[in-house]
């Protein structure tokens, strides 16, 4: 303290009450400490590009509400007011649009899978249609039709739009049948925390 004191003596702020000298020439024991809790960042396969998403971690127990808006491609996650992160999302493309307003999640299934689009193999196994829609394209005798993957489905309307995990192509552009694909790892996390009932609104 004596060392302080002296600097303060010297220093040409001699005419200034300790509570105006600049915070720079301030002894680093007293600088406020803070904690910075950092985000864990998932970069798309063009590390170029933004962060695919952002996740702080779940945060305290609490209620948990998504926002999807449209217009960035993108989901924000709440827990208790609090935001825990974003991520990119692809949502219905033209011609098959994603619905808006707020929904609640309704039902959760891990390891759903589509009834409505997939692909169509021959009896061997052989793909013969990659983008089938069941009831629409032609199945070989002996074919079947093999609905696509909805890992962590959360189904938000009754005519099947709902998130899940999915590929986002080009992070920003809608890319789906309607639904709201997230990346895998962070729908997973959102799926873990978001209980039936979890609000969610899809905004233009």
């Amino acid at each position: 303290m004596k060392a302080i004191r002296a600097l303060l003596l010297t220093s040409p702020l001699l005419g200034l009450c300790s509570c105006q000298v600049p915070m720079d020439l301030m002894p680093s024991v007293f600088a406020r400490q803070e904690v910075i809790r950092r985000p864990l960042l998932v970069q798309p396969a063009d590390a170029s590009h933004s962060p695919l998403y952002v996740w702080h971690g779940a945060g305290e127990p609490g209620p948990v509400r998504v926002t999807i808006d449209l217009s960035q491609q993108k989901a924000y996650i709440f827990r208790n007011s609090q935001n825990v992160g974003w991520t990119y999302v692809a949502t219905g493309r033209s011609g098959f649009p994603t619905p808006t307003g707020t929904f609640r999640i309704s039902e959760k299934v891990v390891d759903k899978r589509s009834n409505k689009y997939g692909t169509i193999v021959d009896a061997n196994g052989n793909v013969v249609n990659g983008n089938a829609t069941a009831g629409v394209h032609r199945v070989p005798p002996g074919g079947r039709f093999v609905g696509a993957k909805m890992p962590y489905w959360m189904r938000l309307t009754g005519n099947g739009v709902g998130m899940h995990a999915g590929n986002i192509p080009n992070p920003g552009s809608p890319a789906s049948h309607g639904c709201v694909r997230m990346p895998y790892n962070m729908v997973s996390k959102i799926y873990g925390i978001a209980p039936i009932g979890t609000p969610v609104t899809i905004v233009p």
